[in-house]
């Protein structure tokens, strides 16, 4: 359940997409399963400017809150709004229509020093 298109993060969120445009974010199919059944997201508001490793929202499940980490800084330009009302798409789909944020990074480079599908695989396993 790791897509080998994506990029991940150590904080298990993916990153579709190369940096030159628009990049959408979400959660792993591993965090998801690890918090259980999602029943609340917070995520920031279109415009926002969220920084590369910092906290840029969060999933509340029935087992506990995390926190939701930005994979590269630049400006959230559009966010899901299914989530308000169904935040459990996440962990029926977390690769699809589960699904966060879209994010134009200020350094479209960065995408590629995130991890790979074999890096966050070796991450999980471990």
């Amino acid at each position: 359940m790791i897509p080998e298109d994506l990029r991940y993060t150590a904080e298990h969120e993916w990153v579709a997409g190369d940096g030159s445009g628009p990049v959408r974010v979400g959660i792993t199919h591993f965090a998801q399963d690890a918090l259980g059944d999602i029943v609340y997201v917070q995520l920031p508001d279109e415009g926002a400017t969220v920084q590369a490793g910092e906290s840029f929202g969060e999933v509340e499940s029935t087992k506990s809150v995390s926190e939701i980490y930005a994979p590269l800084s630049g400006t959230v330009v559009a966010r899901n709004e299914q989530l308000v009302d169904t935040p459990e798409v996440i962990n029926s789909d977390p690769y699809g229509a589960g699904w966060l944020v879209e994010i134009v990074p200020g350094d479209a480079s960065a995408v590629a020093g995130l991890l790979s599908a074999d890096a966050y695989r070796e991450l999980t396993e471990s």
